[in-house]
This record gives structure tokens, C-alpha cells and sequence, in this order.
């Protein structure tokens, strides 16, 4: 698998920046080459160029449509969490869900 360059969102940017942490940490430990950035929503249009995957805080559902409208032709995946390891902040969880987008 190539390095994948990760967009991470939620609200404001805090709680993604612990989840992109976890993320990161989790994949290093099964030796996958996953860049993860944590930004705020407000962010997203300025990354869709350099992104792989974009992953989106569930309480974010409501800016999907927005975000299709941005990606336009790209082939850029885009995974909403789930509430179940979001809230948790499971790294490991929530790279076994991105992974089965590639």
C-alpha cells in the first residue's frame, strides 16, 4: 500500500488532534505509512488537493453534501466515524475503518 495522506476534521480541531495522534500511533505499530492531519472544518477545501482520505467527525454528518460539492472529480474517500470509537478516541478502531475504504 502507498502512503496515504489523511484529512481529519471535527469541530474545532481538538478532539482531532488526540484522534489523529491515536491514529498515527496505531499505524505505525502494523507498519503502514499513514500521514494524518487534524484540522478544523473550516480547512478542508484548502487540503482536498493533497489528500488521500478525508475523515470526518460524526458529528459532522451534516457537511457530507458540502463535501461531495468540494471534491468534485477527486478520488479523495471520505469515511464519517462512528460515534463508538469517536467517542473513545480508539486509534485502532477507526484505522481498521479507514483501511477498508482502500
Amino acid at each position: 500500500m502507498k502512503k496515504l495522506n489523511v484529512l481529519l476534521v471535527c469541530g474545532s480541531g481538538a478532539s482531532s488532534g488526540f484522534m489523529a495522534s491515536n491514529v498515527r500511533k496505531a499505524a505505525t505499530g502494523r507498519n503502514l505509512e499513514i500521514s494524518i492531519k487534524a484540522r478544523g472544518e473550516a480547512e478542508i477545501e484548502n487540503y482536498m488537493d493533497e489528500i488521500d482520505a478525508l475523515m470526518i467527525g460524526p458529528h459532522l454528518a451534516y457537511i457530507l453534501d458540502e463535501i461531495e460539492d468540494y471534491l468534485q472529480d477527486r478520488p479523495v474517500k471520505v469515511l464519517l466515524m462512528k460515534p463508538e470509537y469517536y467517542s473513545t478516541l480508539n486509534g485502532e478502531a477507526a484505522l481498521d475503518d479507514l483501511l477498508t475504504l482502500f
